[in-house]
């Protein structure tokens, strides 16, 4: 298909641009990482599996000029922000006020999220970040030609490339983080201040979406 005949240094362009995204400090990220420190790399490759789920969503808004929307009201954006704001505060808390197992051969250890939660966490996460939305819509045009074609598919499929870019980087940092959270969570008192480090982290990420600007 033509949306992948560009040249090689459209290619090159686009994934050092892409790599740099990925590699930058941002919310995602900082939910992937501090859910591997806190709960493991099980935890931190379903965080990460959820919060890219979230940007396909994104992406595929993008493609459909849904986006658009989000973008030109700004009722529609500041609804999803606070929307999005609240959830986070919601998973802080709950972090925040996690309790020892009453049985457990480790007492002291909070009970661990299952994957799924997780999971759902990351797309909820992500889908309810307009700014998000913002990133796509301002970033994929970008190395897109309208003479190459269908607009909507090129857009799909440099939105995937860039999600895929995105779980590899991930894997590797969430490898790091839980290996280091490894040694760290054989004592569970330190386990049980992760999980409360988790949701100041929750937390601090609602207080900087809620405070974003359109």
């Amino acid at each position: 298909m033509d949306a992948i005949l560009y040249s090689p240094d459209h290619w090159l362009a686009f994934f050092a641009a892409a790599l740099a995204l990925n590699l930058a400090p941002g919310p995602d990220l900082a939910f992937v990482l501090s859910t591997a420190a806190a709960r493991g790399r099980r935890a931190g490759f379903a965080a990460s599996l959820g919060v890219c789920s979230g940007a396909l969503v994104h992406v595929l808004a993008v493609a459909a000029g849904l986006s658009a929307v989000l973008v030109a009201s700004a009722w529609a954006f500041t609804a999803v922000k606070l929307a999005g704001a609240a959830y986070l505060v919601y998973l802080g808390v709950q972090a925040l006020r996690s309790r020892p197992e009453p049985v457990s051969a480790q007492p002291g250890r909070p009970r661990p999220a299952s994957p799924w939660a997780v999971y759902r966490q990351g797309v909820f996460i992500d889908v309810l970040n307009p700014k998000v939305a913002v990133f796509f819509m301002a970033f994929l045009p970008q190395f897109a030609e309208p003479g190459r074609g269908n607009l909507a598919l090129q857009l799909f499929v440099l939105g995937g490339l860039v999600i895929a870019l995105g779980l590899a980087v991930e894997a590797g940092l969430i490898l790091a983080a839980s290996r280091a959270a490894r040694f760290l969570g054989a004592k569970p008192r330190i386990s049980l201040w992760l999980e409360r480090l988790l949701g100041l982290v929750f937390i601090g990420l609602a207080v900087r979406l809620a405070t974003e600007r359109q």
